[in-house]
Order: C-alpha cells, then structure tokens, then sequence
C-alpha cells in the first residue's frame, strides 16, 4: 500500500465522488462522506483571514482512499500568547468499510500532526466512536465538554422528545405528565428554584444587531487573559464566522452602564429526529468575563425564549459558564461532545485535569457551523 496524503484539488473532485459512492454502497452512515468540492464552502482559505480551512485527501495510485479537514485559528493563552491551532475533523477512511484499509485513519491523524502540532478534535459523537478511541490509545488529553439543556414548553417536550421515549412504559408516562400538567408544574417550579438561588446580576441591556463591528475588540482585549485557551473571538473572525448575509443566526450585544460588557450568539438547530417536531434553541457561542457570563446567559435564554423555542441546548467548558446555565435553569446531562488536545497542546493546559474548566470552548469552535450547531 502506498498512500500519498495531498492537498484536496479540483481534479480530485471525481475520485473523492467515486470514494463516496464505494462508502454508500458498501452500508456507511449516509452523514459519511467527504466533502464533494475541493474549495470549503464554508471559511475558505484567504490572505486576508487567520481563519480558514483546508482539505486533504489520501490517494494511492490515482484512487481516493480517505480525507480529512483542517480548521486553522488563532488561539489565545493565558501567559499571554497567542498560537495558531489546528482543529483535525471529519477524517474518513476506506478502512470503515474495507480492513485492508485500516491503517488510513492512523496515516490520516499523523499527517494532520505534523502539519500542526498544536491540534485538537472537538465532538466525535462519544466515547464509543472510532476516532476518541485512537486519541486515548495515542495518550490525547480528554474530557467531555459539558452539555445543559432548558425546557421551556415541558407539554411539547414530554410528548416530541422521542430519544427519551423508547419503551412503552416511559412513552405513557411522559404523555400521562404532558396531558395532567405535572410536568408542567415540575418545570416551573424547578425553574423558579434555580432563579431564585441565582446571583444577583446587575442591571443590562441587550440589542440584537445585524453584523459585529469594532466594538467587539475591546471586550475581546478586556477579557482574553481570564481563560487558559481560547479561540481568538475579535471583530475580524466573528465578522468571518457569524457573517451579516446569515440571517439565520441572532447576534446580542450586551451592555451595563453604556459600556459593553459581551456578546452572545444564538439560532434554532436543524430538525433531528430525536427532537422530534420542537423547535430547538442552540446557544452557540458566547463572550464575556466569566463573571459576567451569566448576563450574556440571561440575555441569550430570554431571546431563545422570546423565539418560541420548545427547548434550549449549550456545550460550555468553562466552568463560569457552565454556572451561568445551572442559574439560568438549565439541567446537565450525558455529554458526547468531546475535547482531546495533542500531547503539544496539552503541554500548554498543565495541570489538565484543573485547566481543562479555565477553557472556554463552545458548539462554535467545532464544525457545526454555520448550521448544524
């Protein structure tokens, strides 16, 4: 075997179908496929922007045999510095459906690592999955980034909540709380609890703006030392992520006393079936000081909730943020969105176990966007 690992060009474009085509007929997750075009649709390489993607494809002799993606950003640490990371996702390997090729998925990661050793994977969909797998063997530092969801219509998601109704006994037991309004009853009272032991914020006000400007620099500035790692979030690279023509996504400013003091952005998640027919709120991305990270909590619940949303999601590493969302009412839950640093990487988040709360990562940083968030 001998496979080459090379930038993904457009007259590869043919090979990488025909590899799709092989994974699809072979019974591979229909989500399993690799990107149909060459040039990322999304974040495309530019001179003007620290923030891009890049593909690779694995090739021997002409045949397409694998791939993977590179998101490249600038990230901020604590002393101070600043580094460009490596975010290695959506790899594929023949080696799924064909065990000759298995060794693709290892060939895959390790050019990925010596293009940047500072890399992380974020997501994965669990501890179960192939991919986290190999990290752990490989020595990654790990952890689940902790994911809360806030009921707001408890009648619509005790009957549409179809992941939590797989049994006959729990689907009549959801209906039977949905239907008497103890469910209802429960979601109110529980919610009113946690409002109640909340901290006291001071007062704000949020405006919903169409697009970030220079203004985001600042809290940028203000704020960028109170975290151990975090993606560089100044006006430039929200202006590329959260674009003004994406009318599908909410961008808050949040102000106390004329001063800014964050931001947040939100939007309604694409239909799944284990949501059923909800509506589902995603807080996607935020910025503060951890001590104003419930403000920006607040302020990014009310508009979800304003929204009609049946239920609200968040993925929150940091542990001031994570606060922000038990008191805004939000409930913890088994977690499958996972983080894994490169040994390089984690070098710099010593010790881990206590660093890994001081991180702020969020559903952003991964590769959802601009929709499946």
């Amino acid at each position: 075997m001998s496979i080459i690992i090379q930038p993904y060009r457009s007259e590869d474009e043919i090979a990488v179908g025909q590899f799709n085509q092989r994974l699809k007929a072979a019974g591979a997750e229909p989500d399993l496929v690799f990107y149909r075009y060459a040039e990322p649709r999304w974040l495309p390489p530019s001179q003007s922007s620290e923030l891009y993607q890049e593909y690779f494809v694995a090739v021997e002799n002409g045949i397409v045999r694998g791939g993977y993606a590179l998101k490249w950003q600038n990230f901020s640490f604590v002393d101070g510095s600043v580094h460009p990371v490596g975010y290695y996702h959506h790899p594929l390997s023949e080696g799924i459906i064909n065990k000759a090729y298995a060794v693709v998925g290892s060939i895959l990661l390790r050019d990925a690592m010596s293009r940047s050793p500072l890399l992380y994977c974020l997501g994965m969909g669990g501890y179960d999955r192939p991919l986290p797998k190999m990290l752990v063997r490989l020595g990654w530092s790990h952890f689940a980034v902790p994911f809360y969801f806030k009921i707001v219509h408890p009648y619509r998601f005790l009957r549409q909540m179809q992941a939590l109704r797989g049994s006959v006994w729990r689907k009549l037991l959801m209906d039977a709380a949905a239907m008497s309004g103890a469910g209802w009853a429960a979601a109110k009272l529980f919610d009113k609890a946690h409002r109640l032991r909340a901290p006291r914020v001071e007062p704000f006000t949020v405006e919903t703006i169409t697009e970030f400007s220079n203004w985001a620099d600042s809290v940028w500035e203000r704020c960028k030392c109170s975290y151990a790692m975090t993606a560089v979030r100044n006006n430039q690279n929200l202006s590329r992520l959260y674009p003004a023509g994406d009318t599908q996504l909410m961008r808050l400013r949040v102000r106390r006393r004329g001063e800014d003091i964050g931001w947040a952005v939100v939007g309604e998640r694409r239909r799944d079936e284990k949501y059923g027919s909800m509506h589902v709120g995603s807080i996607i991305d935020g910025w503060a000081s951890p001590e104003d990270a419930l403000a920006v909590v607040q302020a990014a619940t009310a508009a979800l909730e304003e929204a009609e949303m049946d239920l609200i999601v968040s993925n929150q590493s940091h542990r001031s943020w994570a606060q922000a969302l038990e008191n805004c009412g939000f409930l913890g839950a088994e977690s499958s969105f996972i983080f894994a640093a490169s040994r390089a990487l984690a070098a710099r988040l010593q010790p881990f176990g206590r660093v890994q709360t001081e991180i702020h990562f969020t559903r952003a940083d991964g590769d959802g966007l601009p929709r499946n968030f």
